[in-house]
């Protein structure tokens, strides 16, 4: 290969790269929200998320921009995994959009008589409309453009490469086929985008110098490679990012498995078909869906079962805790054995509402996110406590039994709001730190620390009891320290030593940390009542209220 050779080929394939990352980049600011909104509106069930997938990938030209928008949806609990799974098969077909491109616009038009004209509209479009949805549509069409230009200068570059590498001369058996997989995996992992090898490997066998079966490996070796840019993402990810990685490894591994057993097993008749009388181009493009829509059909039918074993992989501590440990639908044919797993379970709950209510009081835990993960767990703990009471229910109970269930249903409602509020404390930090005032510095870090004696205090085993009338004590003097401080407050609102939107602010945030307590002081003196009645304390046959 001589060197303006290399250097054509080097600069096509970067004007081909550049040309796609504009072309992406004003598809999607161009669509705006309009993308996430289409994406949410149409995975409702996994065969829309499958054609959706499929559509927006083929629109976009980006299997990476609709999987990230894919994975934000799983994140938020807009999708579920398995819904996001099937999206991932859509993107693997749509982006056979781009052979398709190449194979019918790109060998068949002369380049110069369009894709000049598209970057100029282009420049134009940006130029007329700076910040516009028109600027990012020029950008789309000159991207479009240069995507053409440089697979002209590819197609250029091996027109004479067969006579000087010939690469055909490979053969088409088992070893030769796995060689050129092999490349297209490292070809895609280099440059990142199995667009550009697919586009080389529509060259090569436009120009003849390679035999369609090694191009078909070729592009099975890029459907694989896409998975390296997976499993570099999940590094430090998310849980959820993690498994739909997982997802799109299988997937590709299975589909690239069998496109490559079926080109094995054709690899010889696919060489010898004539040129003149087939279009190879075509025909590789077409190979190209074809595998792909057959390891979806494939994998179609397993995809629960993929989904339930990604989801017991990769899980976070949130995510465990949010399984129950207790509850077992076989003993509620025993309710006082199924009386006595509920209270373990609500146990465990207070103790991880007890543990992220101290993290956030004391602004240890500064990481809202992961507050706000370790809410999720805990409202999902409560949702199946609940359930699992409501089944209870229908079981043949005793009257004290029974007179206990609305109280479990309550103090688990108190936990799920202690959970709630704790999650949303770090939006006040920046609050406290602009508090210029020491006294009332002091008096809001005495007010903090009662709030954690409390907590400590409500906080209750799975066979404890809380210390109730200690704890009426406690929330007294909480009472008392939010009154002095809301005075004093007022006291600088009034002395102009706080603007009133500050004051207000802080106020708030007061209010939040006492609603927390009264939360905490009211699971826990209902909590006795949720037991065996030797096992409560005296203060549990007090009337209760709240």
């Amino acid at each position: 290969m001589t060197l303006e050779m290399f250097g054509q080929l080097i600069g096509g394939i970067g004007l081909f790269l550049l040309g796609m990352q504009l072309m992406t980049t004003g598809l999607k600011q161009a669509a705006g929200r309009s993308l996430k909104q289409a994406l949410q509106a149409a995975t409702r069930s996994k065969l829309r998320g499958l054609l959706s997938g499929t559509l927006i990938t083929a629109a976009v030209q980006s299997s990476s921009a609709v999987t990230v928008a894919t994975l934000g949806f799983v994140n938020a609990g807009l999708l579920t995994l398995g819904q996001s799974i099937a999206v991932i098969y859509g993107c693997n077909i749509g982006t056979t959009m781009t052979g398709w491109l190449v194979a019918l616009i790109g060998f068949k038009i002369k380049i110069s008589a369009f894709a000049l004209p598209m970057i100029g509209a282009g420049m134009v479009m940006r130029i007329v409309n700076k910040n516009g949805r028109l600027s990012h549509i020029g950008t789309a069409v000159a991207g479009f453009g240069l995507f053409f230009i440089g697979l002209d200068f590819l197609r250029a570059s091996f027109d004479g490469l067969s006579s000087q590498v010939p690469l055909d001369s490979i053969g088409h058996g088992p070893l030769a086929l796995s060689l050129f997989v092999v490349a297209g995996i490292l070809m895609t992992f280099l440059m990142q985008a199995s667009a550009a090898v697919m586009a080389i490997a529509l060259s090569l066998v436009h120009t003849g110098s390679i035999t369609l079966s090694a191009a078909a490996a070729l592009v099975i070796g890029a459907n694989v490679g896409t998975t390296t840019t997976a499993l570099m993402a999940a590094i430090g990810a998310t849980p959820s990012a993690k498994r739909i990685s997982a997802a799109h490894v299988l997937f590709n591994l299975l589909t690239g498995a069998v496109g490559l057993l079926f080109l094995m097993l054709l690899a010889g008749w696919l060489d010898r078909l004539d040129p003149e009388r087939f279009d190879l181009v075509a025909l590789l493009a077409l190979y190209h869906t074809l595998f792909n829509l057959t390891g979806v059909a494939m994998i179609w039918p397993l995809t629960e079962r993929m989904e339930a074993f990604l989801l017991q992989r990769f899980r976070s501590l949130e995510e465990d805790e949010a399984q129950p440990r207790y509850l077992d639908n076989n003993i509620l044919a025993t309710p006082s054995l199924a009386i006595e797993a509920m209270n373990r379970e609500l146990a465990r709950v207070s103790r991880h509402c007890a543990r992220m209510a101290r993290e956030a009081i004391s602004a240890e835990a500064t990481d809202q996110a992961r507050l706000e993960a370790q809410a999720q767990g805990i409202y999902q703990l409560v949702g199946r406590i609940s359930e699992f009471n409501q089944e209870l229910a229908r079981q043949n109970l005793s009257v004290e039994i029974s007179d206990t269930l609305p109280i479990s249903l309550r103090v688990a409602r108190y936990l799920s709001e202690i959970a709630r509020l704790s999650a949303r404390l770090p939006e006040y930090y920046p609050l406290f730190d602009r508090i210029q005032d020491e006294g009332l510095r002091h008096r809001l870090f005495e007010f903090q620390q009662t709030l954690i004696r409390l907590i400590d205090l409500t906080e209750v085993g799975e066979d404890s009891n809380t210390q109730g009338y200690e704890s009426h004590r406690l929330m007294h003097e909480v009472h008392g320290l939010y009154q002095t401080l809301k005075s004093r407050l007022l006291e600088q609102t009034v002395g102009a030593r706080l603007s009133a939107e500050e004051s207000m602010q802080l106020l708030d945030a007061l209010s939040h940390l006492q609603r927390l307590a009264e939360q905490a002081e009211k699971a826990s003196s209902h909590w006795s009542s949720t037991l065996p009645i030797q096992h409560r304390s005296p203060l549990s046959e007090e009337p209760q209220h709240g």
